[in-house]
């Protein structure tokens, strides 16, 4: 444990950042498997509503840090590509 006063609070900020971070990437793949589901099950409505908020979600975790811009575009053109397909 630390012994300065701004490395405790920069442990307490960190385990916060790192919960908010956990959330959002757990969101962002419980979505994103859920797109695959529905392109799996060939479900052309189901995607056409999941297409776009796991999109959205992508682009919410890059501005928030939690993953690089470069990995959401693969991500979602690998999405994209895939409900295309059907």
């Amino acid at each position: 444990m630390a012994n300065i006063k701004s490395k405790k609070k920069r442990i307490v900020t960190n385990e916060r950042a790192r919960q908010r971070n956990v959330a959002v990437r757990s969101n962002m793949r419980t979505h994103m498997k859920q797109l695959l589901a529905a392109i799996e099950a060939k479900d052309a409505d189901k995607v056409k509503t999941a297409l776009p908020i796991a999109l959205s979600i992508l682009d919410r975790a890059v501005t928030k840090g939690v993953i690089h811009a470069n990995s959401a575009a693969r991500k979602k053109s690998m999405l994209q590509h895939r409900a295309a397909s059907l």
